[in-house]
């Protein structure tokens, strides 16, 4: 596989006309909703885009909007602390548990199964009666999941989110979920009747595509970046730590346990770092965490 520089100017961009907010009618958001999905389909088959970091990316801001739903203080910094560097038996406390459902949810390909991996407090028949809610076309399906789930489980808008989510991706046939409704629904918009809420959830798609669009653009460069410099890398481990960045939202220094010891994976996030391959992503002294 050979990852250019310019990747992020070759990656296909979203027409004027689909981000100009102009709709106006039901028909119309409807539409450009299609379109910015149809064109984020496209850009999420390109292999030079680095997908398993898009989706993590993406999980991670799901999460903070979910939070913020429940009136919580914590921001997406505070999130990736509180898992980063959590030890055996260390409980991530509520915001990281939901940090924690998005990041499982978006791991593994869309099913039951997986679905109960990342809730563990919903019955795996459950998630299946409310997946089976969603009928028609894709958004709509979705927006029939978030209404049932929201339905029975009114205080669970995270459960509802993700599930939602997981319609669309199925609906799309995307072999895994791409966070996108948390991003832009409103709380105010999942108590609305089923055609508003209907039509709220086709204006978030359309803002949401269009960020994972920009998103998709920003990490491509950056990966094509750490790909470039991957060679001058001469440590032991090496290799792996860089396939751990392009995996992951944040990496610790003592996640990268292919080097040699603690040390040696400071050392290498710090030559990263001098090469302009990762970002610090933290601002301290120590406890840092480096992201492509």
């Amino acid at each position: 596989m050979t990852y250019a520089a310019d990747s992020f100017d070759t990656l296909p961009r979203l027409p004027a006309w689909v981000t100009s907010g102009s709709a106006e009618t039901p028909e119309d958001v409807a539409f450009l909703s299609g379109a910015a999905l149809n064109h984020l389909h496209l850009v999420v088959a390109r292999a030079d885009v680095p997908q398993t970091l898009l989706r993590a990316r993406l999980a991670l801001r799901a999460a903070e909007a979910c939070i913020t739903y429940q009136g919580r203080q914590e921001r997406f910094s505070e999130l990736r602390d509180a898992v980063a560097f959590l030890q055996p038996g260390d409980s991530p406390g509520p915001a990281g548990e939901i940090y924690l459902s998005w990041r499982r949810a978006v791991e593994r390909p869309v099913s039951i199964r997986a679905l109960r991996r990342a809730l563990s407090e919903v019955d795996a028949d459950q998630i299946a009666t409310w997946l089976d809610a969603g009928q028609g076309a894709p958004v709509s399906r979705a927006a029939s999941v978030l209404q049932a789930v929201l339905a029975d489980r009114p205080r669970d808008l995270g459960t509802a989110l993700i599930l939602a989510d997981a319609a669309l991706a199925q609906a799309l046939r995307w072999p895994q979920i791409l966070p996108l409704l948390a991003l832009g629904l409103k709380r105010v918009d999942v108590r609305k009747p089923c055609e508003e809420l209907r039509l709220a959830c086709h204006r978030t798609i359309s803002a949401a595509a269009t960020y994972a669009v920009r998103e998709a653009a920003v990490l491509t460069r950056r990966a094509a970046r750490l790909h470039a410099v991957a060679p001058k890398l001469r440590a032991k481990g090496a290799e792996e730590a860089v396939a751990l960045f392009l995996t992951c939202d944040a990496v610790a220094p003592t996640a990268l346990t292919s080097l040699r010891s603690d040390r040696a994976a400071r050392r290498l996030c710090d030559r990263l770092f001098e090469l302009g391959a990762v970002r610090e992503l933290t601002g301290r002294d120590t406890f840092r965490l480096y992201g492509v």
